[in-house]
């Protein structure tokens, strides 16, 4: 997502490069190629003009910091004014004094609606909220037991009449089972149409004057842009919505939607759906949306996503493994599994500093790497998994698992290579040796999931980071070294 707006942003700092300060001639450049970059992102045009204006007066007044380049100071700015549009602050969902918290879910037909109800259950259930879903679509065909099937799979309980009862009465019921049960939360799940209507908006309203819901909120396909934020502002006057979903944000690289539902509806951005699996949803924080806009990437969201799969206890495990040298191919494919469970490799990679510029041919290699050696690792046996000296030893070994995998041998005895010096690596940081120009375990000929080889350093836009005089003393040295580089 946002990689068009990423792109055209980064023009925008070039133009101040090599300057010495800002000024009213040398800034005009810059602010065209940001105008140019929000509106091909679909931007609100009002939204568009009162962004230049606040990023113009900022810059003009900016205060000339000691060390700081021109094109940083305009960067900050433009990361504040980004904040600023997208609502500032992470606004939680509401918890009533009194149980249950109801919310209502509204919106179009066709915008992931029923399944963003889905994952809001699954989210509060992560938090320790219990919650009932309330199936009111009677008229969508298999709206029900889709929200059943849905139920199912994240183990929440559905609430539902069948489709000749009254959507009205639905919801009373389910809000008056949820407090019999002692739920904390009832979500309803209200009908879309194709477009707003009259009656569609009238039964919205009968449903929220019922029930009293304590949030209501709007679910917004993200990839209708600017138009996102007019529904959002339609909905909001004629029912009154405490917030938005963004739905299918993963799937729209502009971003317009995320930049004008807060300053042209009034409503704040409360979570954003980045993913088609039920998992894929997540509290929008205006200052990480902002930091990813602009290629910086969002590490707080990545050990949040860190944290919710690895169990602390097995990561200490790993660690004496890997720092023992007693780290093997079953240890290595449970770290893919739990890669895979944290999402697709290019979602990942985007929330990393510096590799928002990967391409998606580059991502899509990656994809492939792992899967080639999760392949091969599964067509071993557990005695070969445990003991890798096993296969380096055996060439017989080694084709076997070749032939068992679709691939050729050198590439099994490439990964077992790998995995030893690896291995041998992890050691010597373990005893204290550093961190001598680590190969990799997708270098050279099996290719790299970050391209350039299995080194970042050669996938366009990486940042490295330099350990100091020692490192940069064996630069001509590990010059022919394929790997991580020195980190």
């Amino acid at each position: 997502m946002f990689d068009a707006l990423s792109d055209r942003l980064e023009a925008a700092w070039k133009k101040l490069r090599g300057q010495d300060k800002i000024s009213q001639s040398n800034i005009q450049d810059a602010l065209r190629e940001v105008r140019r970059a929000l509106l091909e992102a679909d931007v609100n045009l009002q939204v568009v003009k009162d962004f230049i204006t606040e990023v113009e007066t900022k810059a003009q007044g900016a205060e000339v910091i000691s060390g700081v380049r021109p094109d940083q100071q305009f960067i900050k700015i433009v990361h504040d004014e980004l904040v600023q549009v997208m609502g500032d602050e992470n606004v939680p969902l509401v918890e009533a004094q009194e149980q249950p918290t109801i919310v209502l879910m509204a919106g179009l037909q066709g915008t992931g609606k029923t399944t963003a109800t889905a994952k809001l259950a699954l989210h509060l259930r992560k938090l320790d909220r219990s919650c009932l879903l309330v199936a009111t679509d009677v008229y969508r065909p298999a709206a029900i037991d889709q929200l059943i099937t849905l139920g199912k799979q994240i183990d929440v309980p559905v609430f539902e009449l069948g489709s000749d009862a009254d959507p009205v009465e639905i919801a009373r019921q389910g809000v008056e089972r949820g407090k019999a049960e002692g739920v904390n939360t009832v979500i309803i799940d209200t009908a879309g149409r194709l477009q707003i209507d009259e009656d569609m908006m009238a039964e919205l309203a009968r449903i929220k004057e019922t029930v009293q819901p304590d949030e209501t909120l709007l679910v917004v396909d993200a990839m209708t842009g600017q138009e996102a934020a007019n529904l959002t502002r339609t909905f909001h006057e004629q029912i009154g919505i405490t917030g938005a979903i963004l739905t299918k944000l993963d799937g729209d690289s502009r971003g317009g939607a995320a930049l004008s539902v807060r300053r042209i509806s009034g409503a704040p951005i409360k979570f954003v759906g980045v993913g088609e699996k039920v998992e894929a949803l997540q509290p929008f924080y205006p200052d990480r949306m902002a930091s990813r806009i602009l290629g910086m990437g969002d590490v707080l969201t990545l050990v949040e996503k860190a944290q919710e799969e690895i169990d602390l206890a097995d990561a200490e495990k790993m660690q004496e493994k890997i720092l023992t040298a007693k780290f093997d191919f079953t240890d290595f494919l449970k770290q893919l599994r739990l890669l895979k469970n944290m999402g697709s490799l290019g979602g990942i990679m985007k929330l990393i500093p510096g590799m928002n510029k990967l391409s998606d041919d580059q991502l899509k290699h990656g994809e492939t790497q792992l899967k080639r050696c999760e392949a091969m690792i599964n067509s071993m046996t557990r005695q070969e998994r445990q003991d890798p000296d096993l296969l380096a030893s055996s060439p017989s070994r080694r084709r076997r698992i070749a032939a068992g995998s679709g691939y050729k041998e050198p590439d099994v005895s490439k990964l077992v290579a790998d995995f030893q010096k690896m291995r041998s690596l992890m050691q010597q940081m373990g005893q204290g040796g550093g961190l001598p120009g680590m190969p990799g375990m997708f270098g050279g000929g099996m290719g790299s999931p970050f391209g350039g080889g299995g080194n970042p350093a050669a996938a366009p836009g990486w940042r490295g980071y330099n350990a100091g005089a020692p490192a940069a003393k064996k630069k001509k040295k590990d010059k022919k070294k394929k790997g991580f580089g020195n980190l």
